[in-house]
C-alpha cells in the first residue's frame, strides 16, 4: 500500500508545480523514511545501474538534436519536403508532420523537434491560412513521432529499466509510427479542407526543387547512416549516436556553414542541463525501483489486477487508461521509468511481449505529453507558435481524440503492427 501512496506523491508533487527531479527525490525520501532503507547501500545500487554503456547513448543523442538544430539540418529537411508535397490540400500541414518525423529519424526527442520545426514552421503555416492554434496543435502531437521513430531517447530508457534491447526497442515502434504519420497527414487533409481554406502554395520551379533536394542531400543521409548501421550490425546503439554527432557537427559547420563556435557552446550547455536532469530522473528512479521491488509492489499490482478477473483484454484496457492518465499528468521520462516497470508484470502475465508493450508505451506518451493539465509538449508548441493555450486545446483534443488514441488501440490489440519490424530484424 506504501508503495502505491508513493506513485500518488509523485504525481501530486508534479502535478502542483514540483520539478521533475524534486518530486522523484521527494518521493524517495518517503519510501526511505517509511521503509527504513539503508540509504548509502541505495544510493550505491542507484549508481551502479547508471554505470551503463547503453546509458551512454543518451546525452549523445540529445547533443546531436541540438547541433542539428543550430547547424541548419531541419531548415533543409523542411524546405525539401514542402517542395515535394507542399502545394497539395494539406500540403503544408503534410510538411510539418513529415518533417517531424524525419527529424525525430535523426534526433530522437520530441522537444528538439518542437523548436527546430515550430520556429521555421508556423508563420509559413499562417500564411497558408493555418490558425495558429490549430497549427500548434499539430505540431505538438507531430513532434511525438520523435518518440516513436528510431533513435528515440524514450525507447533507450524504456529498454534500460526494463533490460531490453534497445535496438529491438527502437524496431518496435517503426510500425506504430508509420501508422500515426499516416492517420495525421489524412486528418490534417479532411480538416483542411472543411474548417479553413489554405492558400495554395508556389510553384516551384525545377531549379529551385533540385537546389532544396541537394541541399538536404547531406541532412537525409544521415538516418539512413544512423539506422542502416544500427540494424545492419555496423556498429551500436551507443556507437550510433557518437557518429551522430560528429555527423551533424561536420554537416553544419562544414557543408551548411551554419553551425558556428557560439551555436556549438550553446547546443553543448543545453544538451547537458537536458541530460542533467534526466540522468537525476534515474538516479532516484533506480533507487526507487529497487525499493518497490523488495517491498514487492509490483507483484502485488499484479495480483490486485487479476484479481478483477478482467481478462487480457481488459486488463490491457486498464493499462492503457492508467498510462494515458499518468502521462497527463507526468513528463514522458517519468511514465517510462517509473509506470512503465511497475506494470511490466502484469502485461507479462496477459501474454503480452515486452516489445509490444514498448510500443504500446510509446503511443501513450503521444497522448499523455499533449494531454491538459501537465501536456509539457503542447505548452512548448505554444510557445513556438505563439499561441494561446485556449486556442489549442480544442485542436489538440480533436487530435489526441480522433488520431491518436485509436493508433494506440491498435497498436495495444495488433500485436503484428509492433512486432513485425523486430521480427524482420532478427530481434523476436
Amino acid at each position: 500500500m506504501e508503495g502505491l501512496l508513493a506513485i500518488a506523491l509523485l504525481i501530486v508533487l508534479m502535478a502542483i508545480g514540483v520539478p521533475v527531479a524534486w518530486s522523484f527525490a521527494g518521493t524517495l525520501a518517503y519510501l526511505v523514511f517509511i521503509y527504513d532503507t539503508n540509504l548509502s547501500t541505495l544510493l550505491l545500487q542507484g549508481f551502479r545501474s547508471l554505470n551503463s554503456i547503453v546509458l551512454l547513448a543518451l546525452p549523445l543523442f540529445v547533443l546531436a538534436g541540438y547541433l542539428m538544430q543550430s547547424g541548419g539540418i531541419a531548415d533543409r529537411i523542411i524546405r525539401f519536403i514542402d517542395v515535394l508535397v507542399g502545394r497539395r490540400r494539406g500540403g503544408m500541414g503534410a510538411s510539418l508532420i513529415l518533417s517531424s518525423g524525419f527529424f525525430g529519424a535523426i534526433a530522437g526527442t520530441a522537444t528538439a523537434a518542437v523548436a527546430s520545426i515550430g520556429t521555421i514552421m508556423v508563420d509559413p503555416l499562417e500564411k497558408r491560412g493555418y490558425p495558429r492554434g490549430y497549427s500548434s496543435a499539430l505540431l505538438g502531437v507531430s513532434s511525438l513521432l520523435g518518440i516513436l521513430i528510431p533513435p528515440s531517447i524514450t525507447m533507450i530508457l524504456f529498454a534500460v529499466v526494463t533490460r531490453q534491447s534497445v535496438a529491438a526497442a527502437f524496431a518496435a515502434t517503426i510500425g506504430p509510427a508509420l501508422l500515426l504519420i499516416v492517420a495525421l497527414i489524412l486528418y490534417n487533409r479532411f480538416y483542411a479542407g472543411r474548417f479553413f481554406t489554405e492558400v495554395p502554395g508556389e510553384i516551384v520551379r525545377k531549379d529551385e526543387r533540385t537546389k532544396a533536394v541537394l541541399g538536404a542531400l547531406p541532412a537525409l543521409i544521415l538516418p539512413f547512416i544512423i539506422l542502416g548501421g544500427i540494424y545492419g550490425g555496423v556498429f551500436t546503439p551507443t556507437e550510433a549516436a557518437a557518429i551522430a554527432v560528429g555527423a551533424a557537427a561536420f554537416i553544419g559547420a562544414f557543408i551548411y556553414r551554419d553551425l558556428t563556435w557560439s551555436g556549438f557552446g550553446r547546443s553543448v550547455v543545453a544538451a547537458a542541463e537536458t541530460t542533467g536532469t534526466i540522468i537525476l530522473i534515474l538516479l532516484f528512479s533506480f533507487m526507487i525501483s529497487r525499493i518497490l521491488a523488495f517491498e514487492r509492489v509490483p507483484q502485488d499490482l499484479t495480483e490486485a489486477v487479476l484479481s478483477f478477473s478482467l481478462g487480457p483484454i481488459g486488463t490491457l484496457l486498464l493499462v492503457n487508461a492508467v498510462l494515458i492518465v499518468t502521462g497527463a499528468l507526468m513528463d514522458d521520462v517519468s511514465v517510462t521509468v517509473v509506470i512503465a516497470p511497475l506494470f511490466m508484470p502484469v502485461i507479462m502475465e496477459v501474454g503480452v511481449e515486452p516489445l509490444h508493450y514498448a510500443a504500446i508505451v510509446g503511443t501513450s506518451v503521444v497522448i499523455g505529453a499533449n494531454s491538459p493539465p501537465v501536456a509539457p509538449i503542447l505548452y512548448m508548441a505554444c510557445r513556438i507558435g505563439k499561441a494561446p493555450i485556449h486556442a489549442a486545446i480544442g485542436p489538440a483534443l480533436a487530435l489526441l481524440t480522433i488520431v491518436a488514441l485509436p493508433v494506440m488501440l491498435v497498436t495495444t490489440f495488433w500485436p503484428a503492427l509492433s512486432l513485425f519490424f523486430p521480427r524482420l530484424l532478427g530481434f523476436y
